[in-house]
């Protein structure tokens, strides 16, 4: 189920009815991006490079690498930064175009199911604002846990698993169902979720390719949502 999930998923990224909202997803996390990696390199220069400064005027002159390789450690705090924020700037970008993604997989995988309906703007952005809130302090505690030597990596794909599982498989579940109904639903096949959301965070650690997570992750969660549903009762199916 779920493998089948992410394979359907990936193979709708490239497809001419995407290209659409592709574009659109990857400029605007690059955007993000981007807007990011400054907003961090300025909070550097102002926070922590006066006091670097300040102490090589100190240092003998032969010590000037020290400042060289301040810079270094620097980028790469930065660049460890970056990567721990492409969560929640998935999370934004996704709840921009979540919905034009799963009308173009319901559309083109199954077409004889009735068509989900968009969440009203409001709640959308009510919710998408949650989502970002809930990431952010997730992966602060993740970026903590990192300091744990044995803790680190696995923190990482634990917190990311959980959070983009749950709120990508509510995301698609609401399309079809009441919010409550949708929670309880993600709830009672938590592991499944849980399992579907470490894919995610897997393909969201994998450079370059996880510019396109928004779209992996909502169109995966089209399919899984569709195969959850279909395995449950009847009446419990709306």
């Amino acid at each position: 189920m779920i493998l089948e999930s992410a394979r359907a998923a990936a193979g709708h990224l490239f497809r001419p009815e995407f290209r659409s909202v592709l574009w659109k997803s990857i400029g605007l996390t690059v955007l993000l991006l981007a807007g990011v990696w400054f907003g961090l390199r300025e909070l550097f220069e102002i926070l922590a490079w006066p006091f670097v400064d300040q102490m090589i005027p100190d240092l003998p002159s032969w010590a000037g690498w020290i400042g060289f390789i301040a810079g270094i450690l620097a980028s790469l705090g930065l660049a460890l930064g970056l990567a721990l924020l492409i969560a929640p700037v998935t999370a934004i970008v996704a709840g921009l175009f979540l919905d034009d993604v799963a009308e173009v997989v319901e559309k083109e995988d199954y077409p004889l199911d009735p068509k989900g309906k968009p969440l009203p703007a409001w709640r959308s952005f009510i919710l998408s604002a949650k989502f970002l809130g809930v990431v952010i302090v997730g992966n602060f505690i993740a970026l903590l846990l990192l300091l744990i030597p044995g803790v680190n990596i696995v923190a990482f794909f634990m917190v990311n698993g959980y959070l983009l599982g749950r709120e990508f498989f509510e995301f698609a579940a609401m399309r079809f169902r009441p919010e409550m109904e949708a929670k309880a639903l993600r709830s009672k096949h938590s592991t499944t979720v849980f399992l579907a959301g470490l894919v995610i965070a897997a393909f969201m650690a994998i450079p370059i390719l996880n510019l396109l997570t928004p779209l992996f992750a909502a169109a995966m969660m089209v399919h899984l949502h569709k195969a959850v549903a279909q395995s449950e009762p009847p009446a419990a199916v709306s």
